[in-house]
C-alpha cells in the first residue's frame, strides 16, 4: 500500500485568519498554528471567529492521535484560537519560538488554562521528534520577532511550512532570516510547499523597516499635542522604533490597551524591549504630564469595537481625549476583512480635527510585514519544491501566486488552490485533492469564550433592521385554547405603527389560533404556531419582517 501524507487546512486557504492546519500519516495528526479571525460589521454582538475542528474532533473518536502542534509565529491570527480550541481537543505536546511560546503561554493563562507551549530555539539542524514526524524551526523576518518557517519531515517526504514572512535584508532587530538553512532544506528536496501569498499582487521586493524611526522623530516634533501611534500590539520592532524616536524628541511614552501591555510586558522581560524606566508613564499619571511631552502607543489599529483607540476616537475613554492639536499615525495595514471598521474609525478622529497619517495617504509609517512578488519568488527558487500550495490569503492572492510560480516553471499540475476541508493527498511520486470535508463558521461571544450558532446572528440582524415584538399570550394547557387576550410589546417601530401592530396581532392570534385537542404536551409547537401567525401578519399587513418572540405563559 502506498505511503499517504494527508493535507487539509480548517482556516487560512481562501481567508488571511483563522490559520490551522493537519498534517496526517496514517493514525497521526500534527498540528500547524491555531489562529482567530475577526468578526465584521454583519456578525452582530460577535467578537471572533475560529477555525472550524469538527474534523479533528470525529478523527479522535475513530481513534486518530493529535501527536502535536507547532505554531509559526505570535499573530492572533496564527494562535490566537488556543484557549478556546485546547480545551476541546485531548492533550498533547505544542512548540513554538521562544517568544511566540510566552505570547501563547500568557494567553493560555489568562484564560486559565493548565498548559504550556515548549519553546524551542532556532539552534542549527535542531529537530523536534513528534511521533512519525520531525520539525525544524527557521528563523525569517515578518512583522512580530522570532516568525518561524518550519520544515516537517515525514515518512513520505519533507513539507516546508512557509508562514507569514518577508525578506528584510536590514530589520530593526538585527536578526535575519536564514536563508542559508532555507538553502539547506531546498538542496535536501521537498516535496511541497506551504506558502504565505497575501503579498502576491504586489510588484518588487516589500521594503525595509529601516528609517521609520526617523519618519515618527519629524511628526513627534511637528505635534504641539500628544503624538499617537497605533499598531498591531505585537510589532515589537514598530514599537522600539517609536520609543527611540520619543527618546530623542523626549517625550514620555504610555502604552494603552491590555494586548499592547501585556505584549510590551513580555518583550521587556525577554530582552526585546529596552526603555529606561523613567521614560514610561502609567496612564494614571497622564493627567500630570503635558500633551507636547507625551507619546501614547495604544492598541487597536484594526477598528475593533472595544479597542483603547476606538474608545479614544469616541470619546469614552476615561484618560484620554482627542484635541485637534494631537497628530495620530496608523502604523499599520488594514486587514482585509477591516475596512469598514477601520474606515469608520479614521472618519470619527477627521471630523475632531486631528491630524491624521494611514497607509491610504502615505506609505512613510508602516512596511508590510508579508513578502511581495521578487520575495516569493525568491522563497520558491531557494526551496525548489515538487509541489506548490499557497496559503495564508484569499483566493485572489491564491490566483496570483500561481501566475508566479507559472514564471518560475510550475505547471498548473503541480500547483494547488484548495480551500478549507479540501483535502490534499500526497505521496512520493504523486499529488492529488481528495475529498472534501464540510467546515462552517464558528462564532464566539469573546466575553464569555461561547459559540454562538449562526441562526443568532441571523436574529440579531433581523433586531437591528426590522426591530423585535413580543406576544404573550396565556394559554389553558388542558385545552390549549387562549384565556386573555394577547400582549404585545413592539420596539424599533413609529407610535403610530406600534398601535396598528398590537391591532392586528391580537386580531390574528385571536382569530387563527386553535388547538382544542385536549391537554397540551407539546409547548414547542404552540410558540412555533404563534410565532408564524404573527410574522405572517405583520409582513402581509406591514411590510415589515421583525424578530417575533412568543411567550407562552402556561395556566
Amino acid at each position: 500500500m502506498q505511503d499517504i501524507l494527508t493535507f487539509i487546512p480548517l482556516g487560512g486557504v481562501g481567508s488571511v485568519t483563522r490559520n490551522m492546519y493537519v498534517y496526517q500519516y496514517q493514525d497521526q495528526i500534527l498540528l500547524v498554528d491555531c489562529g482567530l479571525g475577526f468578526a465584521d460589521e454583519t456578525m452582530l454582538g460577535v467578537d471572533l471567529l475560529l477555525p472550524d475542528i469538527t474534523y479533528l474532533l470525529k478523527a479522535v473518536q475513530n481513534g486518530k492521535k493529535i501527536v502535536g502542534m507547532l505554531i509559526t509565529h505570535g499573530h492572533e491570527d496564527h494562535m490566537g484560537a488556543l484557549p478556546f480550541i485546547l480545551p476541546q481537543l485531548p492533550d498533547f505536546p505544542i512548540f513554538a519560538s521562544p517568544f511566540t511560546a510566552a505570547l501563547a503561554n500568557g494567553k493560555l493563562k489568562e484564560f486559565g488554562l493548565n498548559r504550556q507551549v515548549q519553546k524551542v530555539s532556532f539552534g542549527d539542524g535542531q529537530e523536534v521528534k513528534i511521533g512519525a514526524f520531525a520539525a525544524s524551526f527557521l528563523r525569517v523576518t515578518h512583522s512580530v520577532p522570532d516568525t518561524s518557517h518550519i520544515v516537517i519531515k515525514t515518512p513520505v517526504g519533507a513539507i516546508y511550512h512557509g508562514s507569514d514572512y518577508k525578506f528584510d535584508l536590514t530589520p530593526y532587530d538585527g536578526q535575519k532570516t536564514d536563508f542559508p538553512r532555507i538553502a539547506q532544506a531546498g538542496r535536501e528536496g521537498v516535496l511541497a510547499l506551504m506558502t504565505d501569498c497575501l503579498g502576491s499582487e504586489r510588484k518588487g521586493y516589500t521594503p525595509s523597516e529601516e528609517g521609520l524611526d526617523l519618519r515618527f522623530e519629524e511628526v513627534m516634533a511637528a505635534t504641539v499635542g500628544k503624538c499617537i501611534i497605533t499598531t498591531y500590539s505585537s510589532n515589537i520592532n514598530r514599537l522600539n522604533q517609536a520609543i527611540a524616536a520619543a527618546t530623542r524628541k523626549h517625550r514620555k511614552v504610555c502604552f494603552i490597551g491590555r494586548s499592547l501591555i501585556n505584549t510590551a510586558e513580555t518583550a521587556k522581560r525577554m530582552g526585546l524591549m529596552h526603555i529606561p524606566k523613567a521614560m514610561e508613564v502609567r496612564i494614571d499619571q497622564l493627567k500630570h504630564i503635558k500633551d507636547q511631552e507625551l507619546l501614547l502607543l495604544v492598541a487597536g489599529s484594526q477598528g475593533q469595537e472595544n479597542s483603547a483607540m476606538t474608545r479614544i476616537a469616541n470619546g469614552q475613554h476615561k484618560e484620554v481625549k482627542l484635541t485637534p492639536r494631537d497628530t495620530v499615525i496608523f502604523s499599520a495595514d488594514t486587514i482585509p476583512g477591516n475596512e469598514v471598521l477601520v474606515n469608520e474609525l479614521l472618519d470619527t478622529i477627521a471630523k475632531q480635527g486631528v491630524k491624521t497619517y494611514y497607509s491610504d495617504i502615505t506609505k512613510e509609517f508602516h512596511v508590510s510585514g508579508h513578502g511581495s512578488q521578487q520575495d516569493m519568488m525568491l522563497l520558491l527558487s531557494l526551496v525548489h519544491p515538487k509541489y506548490v500550495v499557497p496559503i495564508s490569503g484569499t483566493y485572489k492572492h491564491m490566483v496570483a501566486y500561481r501566475d508566479l510560480a507559472r514564471k518560475q516553471g510550475y505547471f498548473d499540475n503541480t500547483i494547488f488552490l484548495g480551500e478549507a476541508g479540501q483535502e490534499l493527498l500526497f505521496s512520493q511520486q504523486m499529488a492529488r485533492f481528495g475529498q472534501r470535508f464540510p467546515t462552517k463558521n464558528v462564532y464566539v461571544d469573546e466575553i464569555s469564550g461561547e459559540e454562538i450558532e449562526s441562526y443568532v446572528l441571523r436574529d440579531r440582524q433581523k433586531l437591528s433592521m426590522e426591530g423585535i415584538v413580543v406576544v404573550m399570550a396565556e394559554i389553558d394547557s388542558s385545552t390549549g385554547n387562549l384565556l386573555e387576550l394577547p400582549e404585545v410589546v413592539a420596539r424599533g417601530f413609529s407610535e403610530g405603527d406600534t398601535e396598528e401592530l398590537r391591532r392586528i396581532v391580537i386580531k390574528a392570534v385571536q382569530n387563527k389560533f386553535r388547538v382544542t385537542t385536549g391537554r397540551v404536551t407539546n409547548w414547542v409547537f404552540i410558540r412555533k404556531m404563534i410565532g408564524d401567525i404573527c410574522e405572517k401578519t405583520i409582513r402581509d399587513n406591514l411590510k415589515r419582517e421583525p424578530l417575533v418572540l412568543p411567550v407562552v405563559i402556561e395556566v
